[in-house]
């Protein structure tokens, strides 16, 4: 009987060698939403992370499909499903990194031709398309026309004239939560010098009391739009992930993009940089105003 185990449990470890490879690794790539979306163009000649690829990718995440690492390997790509190692997530699955290129670190498996890494550690190091195309946008008018929690309609264009500060976010989104501190002192502290921050959730606009609770937990001291959507976050330049908040000036143009968690200090550079520019203005209107017109010396 003994014998009998001994064999048995050789046969299982070298069915497990053979059946699951398994192997520590460096990878560095870009995030894919499926295998099917990567396949619709020759990715060595057209580059993956669209906002049209980011925009499908919410479906393709949300439905189950297994998220993907596109590493370049000679004339061709090879493909790794992600999954989770000793790395956490920062959102409820992939979807915030898809479209980037990665680092990532951690164990390699093989089982029946498929790879899997499980992610230990994950370093960004470049934006998706969508979001240095949509970079390009910074000093463009910008306008977004969402409910109040109150279903009143409500729009940037009729904040003109004043800083906003645009902070993208939502209930499920841990990050989120820990930031919302940060734009209640910016509320507090220059909302009287007329800039205004503006909480656009994406949350369903059937979730309104989840949004609501939200607001009460965090304490949150300034106006909820409610409905914000993936489009709007990438026409922002934010891609798909949250939190994401922009800057936008009193002439309604987008001056600054803010991907992940804002703080205190890099919101108050940027505010105060923009009512210096606001006070500069001014008071050269003013002089120039004030100033008398020259009376010429020549006689008539």
């Amino acid at each position: 009987m003994k014998a009998f185990f001994i064999a048995l449990v050789l046969v299982l470890t070298t069915v497990t060698a053979f059946g699951a490879q398994k192997s520590a690794a460096k990878l560095e790539g870009q995030v894919v939403c499926c295998e099917e979306c990567w396949a619709e163009a020759d990715r060595t000649k057209v580059e993956y992370g669209t906002a049209e690829n980011l925009l499908k990718a919410k479906s393709c995440v949300e439905g189950g499909d297994p998220t993907l690492l596109a590493v370049r390997e000679g004339e061709g790509f090879k493909l790794y499903q992600l999954a989770l190692g000793k790395y956490r997530l920062p959102g409820k699955n992939w979807l915030d990194f898809v479209g980037k290129r990665i680092a990532v670190e951690g164990t390699i498996q093989t089982k029946k031709d498929v790879s899997t890494i499980r992610v230990d550690s994950l370093q960004v190091l470049a934006p998706s398309l969508a979001e240095r195309e949509a970079a390009k946008s910074v000093g463009q008018s910008v306008n977004l026309t969402l409910n109040d929690l109150s279903g009143v309609e409500q729009s940037l264009q009729s904040l003109k004239g004043r800083i906003v500060v645009l902070n993208f976010w939502a209930t499920y989104c841990i990050p989120c939560r820990k930031e919302m501190p940060d734009l209640a002192v910016i509320q507090n502290e220059f909302g009287p010098l007329g800039v205004q921050v503006i909480g656009v959730s994406t949350d369903d606009v059937t979730d309104r009391s989840k949004v609501l609770q939200f607001v009460k937990e965090t304490k949150v001291n300034f106006p909820i739009w409610i409905g914000g959507t993936t489009e709007h976050m990438v026409r922002f330049g934010l891609g798909a992930a949250l939190p994401g908040t922009v800057i936008i000036n009193r002439e309604g143009k987008l001056t600054k993009i803010i991907s992940g968690v804002v703080d205190q200090a890099t919101l108050r550079k940027q505010i105060e940089s923009l009512l210096a520019v606001a006070s500069n203005n001014t008071a050269e209107q003013r002089v120039a105003k004030e100033r008398k017109p020259e009376v010429s010396a020549v006689p008539s």
